[in-house]
């Protein structure tokens, strides 16, 4: 058994918003043990003094793409799955090593993926996965040439390596079925618009009311959920009003839409850094002039989304949705929220509320009994300073995941 005993450092507890000096906290193979006020004996541990410094939860991306590798989407048809796995583990290193414990994927990462993070193959992030996300013909996850022909099985989609295709209430039910029996946390539909895509206008509503509902039964089966890509107000309202229970971006949600949300209790899952990296560098790689119009619309209504959910009462996580070579911005989606966030609100946001996204209450996001060990060590305060998190965990001295250290300089 591997035991050790953080002290001599101040302890972040982000479902409080508060910061406290003297707590120590008792790690035994993977899992937290003991948090206390006052000194904790233990015989077995290794003591590691954190030295002043900020003792948090591991931080949660609930919006990811690991095998999306380039801005330029329509690269990756061709591109061998082998290769975009190799790809994979080099991305989902950086994410961990930027505090990143836990990441949850929504369209392309598979089960041998998270099977390769839980075995500790490569070093990961905890990984949740969506399969293949599902798309209508047109919408978002086809990304077919216009001038291809009628295809004869929903896997041709142009980026078979992100989406598959089903119309009709039995194809989303074998769809779903399929994608659940091949290990998905969690199913992924499209049913607007988007900016990568280049055939569906970015307003445009996608899958019928039965449709949705099919797929919120059968993912619900086997105690899974669903979650949907929506950026217009009325797209939300259908997805959230059958079931859906993660909206994905919604930049162009209006109040009813988000008071509806509130209602349900369904979570919004923001990713504004997106938008903002595909502005500054989408160009550069790739993103096409269509795509690029398409992206000034929904930045510019990304922080009053955000406005609009906190007023409705929306919980709100934290996503980044970056591609290919934008990926080394995960970070900055931090200080894009501050313009309409507190601090305190935001890393919440990554750890607590996304923790109850991937269904793991109390397991992850905070450092309590029963907890997974999932931490890391800061140099500074998160709460003054979200730039701590920025420059690739340059601020960050430790990184722990399940009990075992992937990054420690911290004094012996």
């Amino acid at each position: 058994m591997t035991v050790f005993l953080f002290h001599g450092g101040r302890f972040l507890n982000p479902r409080q918003s508060e910061l406290r000096d003297g707590i120590e906290v008792l790690i035994e193979d993977d899992r937290v043990v003991e948090v206390s006020e006052g000194p904790i004996r233990s015989a077995a541990a290794t003591r590691i003094n954190v030295g002043g410094r900020t003792l948090m939860p591991g931080l949660i991306d609930a919006h990811v793409h690991i095998f999306l590798a380039e801005v330029n989407l329509g690269l990756l048809e061709s591109a061998p799955l082998t290769l975009l796995s190799a790809r994979a583990t080099v991305q989902m290193r950086a994410m961990l090593m930027r505090g990143f414990t836990t990441v949850r994927d929504t369209g392309g990462g598979d089960w041998g993926m998270k099977l390769a993070a839980e075995q500790n193959i490569v070093p990961s992030p905890r990984l949740f996965i969506a399969g293949m996300s599902i798309s209508q013909t047109g919408g978002h996850g086809d990304f077919r040439r216009r001038t291809q022909n009628e295809i004869e099985c929903g896997c041709s989609t142009g980026l078979s390596c992100m989406s598959r295709i089903a119309d009709g209430v039995p194809e989303m039910i074998r769809a779903v079925r399929d994608e659940l029996r091949k290990g998905a946390d969690h199913i992924k539909l499209m049913v607007s618009g988007g900016v990568a895509s280049q055939s569906d206008p970015l307003d445009s509503i996608q899958f019928r009311r039965d449709e949705i509902e099919a797929a919120v039964e059968e993912a619900g089966n086997w105690g899974a959920y669903v979650l949907a890509h929506a950026y217009s107000a009325e797209a939300i309202r259908r997805a959230v009003s059958s079931g859906v229970r993660t909206i994905e971006h919604g930049n162009l949600i209006d109040a009813e839409a988000a008071r509806l949300m509130a209602e349900r209790g369904a979570f919004i899952v923001p990713t504004l850094v997106t938008y903002d990296a595909m502005r500054r560098r989408g160009e550069r790689f790739g993103l096409t002039e269509y795509s690029r119009q398409k992206n000034e619309v929904v930045l510019e209504a990304g922080l009053r989304s955000l406005e609009l959910c906190r007023e409705a009462g929306v919980p709100i996580g934290f996503g980044t949705d970056l591609l290919g070579q934008l990926r080394d911005d995960q970070c900055r989606e931090f200080l894009i929220r501050a313009e309409a966030m507190p601090a305190s609100e935001i890393i919440r946001s990554a750890t607590i509320v996304n923790a109850e996204i991937v269904q793991r209450a109390g397991q992850l996001g905070e450092l309590v009994p029963g907890a997974f060990a999932d931490l890391l060590v800061v140099e500074g305060d998160p709460y003054r300073d979200l730039g701590l998190f920025q420059n690739q965990g340059a601020q960050l001295s430790a990184i722990m995941k399940g009990g075992r250290f992937y990054k420690n300089r911290l004094p012996a």
